[in-house]
C-alpha cells in the first residue's frame, strides 16, 4: 500500500494520498488550504490518478481546497450529511474570529460537482482501496474516522482519525456543532474496542497507535479507569 502524507496551510492539517501501490488510482484525505500544489506533485511524481475526496469532516482547515483538488481530477467529494452544509458555509463552524477574517478577504465556498454522503458503518471500495466509515461526533455533528486494511509489519488496519484523535489528545469541542459528552462517547465506542496495533495517522501532528494511546492519551485513560468503575458497580 501506499500511503503519503504533508501538513498544509497555516493550521498544519496533515492532508494524505493513498492508494494500493504507485501507478494506480489514489484517493485524497483532507485537503485543507495550499494542499492543491502537494497533492499535484506526489500525483506526478508517483504517477497516480485521484478519484475521490474523503473528508473526516467539514472545518474549513481540512476542507478548503476540496472543490479545485476534486475539479482539477474530476474525483468524487464524499462528507458526512451533517457536515455538508459546512463546505458552502465554512463560517458556520469556525469561531466568530476567524470567520470574520475569511468573510473579510470576500473568499466564496462551493461543493464539488460530485459530492456523496458517508455513512456510518459503510465501506467504500474506491481506488482498489476497502474503507470503513465511523460516524464519531463531537469534533462536529458529522465527523468520521476512515480504516483501512493494511495487513503488513504487524499491523491490522490504518486509520485516518481526522480531528477525533490525536497522539495524547483529541479534537477540541468548543467551536459551533462540537459537543464534549459526543465525544467522549465516539472515543469510548468507536477507539477503545479496535485493536492495539492500529496505526492512527491524525488530521493535525504526529502518527501515532491505537495501542500507544490507550496507555498514555489522558482522554483514553480516563475513560478507561470510568469504565473499570461501571463494571465494579454493576458488580460484572
Amino acid at each position: 500500500m501506499f500511503i503519503a502524507g504533508f501538513p498544509a496551510g497555516p493550521w498544519g492539517t496533515n492532508c494524505y494520498v493513498v492508494a494500493t501501490q504507485p501507478g494506480a488510482e489514489c484517493i485524497v484525505i483532507d485537503p485543507g488550504k495550499d494542499a492543491a500544489a502537494g497533492i499535484d506533485e506526489m500525483v506526478r511524481e508517483h504517477n497516480l490518478k485521484p478519484v475521490a475526496v474523503l473528508l473526516t469532516h467539514g472545518h474549513v482547515d481540512h476542507t478548503w481546497s476540496v472543490a479545485p483538488v476534486a475539479g482539477t481530477y474530476d474525483a468524487t467529494a464524499w462528507i458526512h450529511p451533517k457536515d455538508r452544509h459546512l463546505l458552502t458555509n465554512p463560517a458556520a463552524g469556525i469561531s466568530r474570529d476567524t470567520a470574520a477574517m475569511l468573510l473579510g478577504t470576500g473568499l466564496e465556498f462551493t461543493e464539488p460537482d460530485d459530492v456523496r454522503d458517508l455513512t456510518d458503518g459503510g465501506t467504500l471500495e474506491i481506488a482498489g482501496l476497502e474503507i470503513v466509515v465511523d460516524h464519531a461526533p463531537g469534533h462536529t455533528e458529522g465527523s468520521v474516522a476512515f480504516r483501512t486494511p493494511y495487513g503488513l509489519q504487524d499491523i491490522s488496519e490504518v486509520m485516518f482519525s481526522g480531528d477525533l484523535l490525536f497522539a495524547g489528545s483529541i479534537g477540541r469541542t468548543d467551536l459551533p456543532g462540537g459537543d464534549h459528552a459526543r465525544m467522549l462517547d465516539s472515543l469510548r465506542n468507536k477507539v477503545l474496542p479496535l485493536a492495539d496495533d492500529i496505526v492512527v495517522l491524525p488530521g493535525h501532528g504526529e502518527q501515532t497507535s491505537i495501542g500507544r494511546e490507550r496507555v498514555t492519551n489522558p482522554y483514553l485513560l480516563d475513560l478507561a479507569r470510568s469504565g473499570e468503575t461501571d463494571r465494579v458497580t454493576r458488580g460484572l
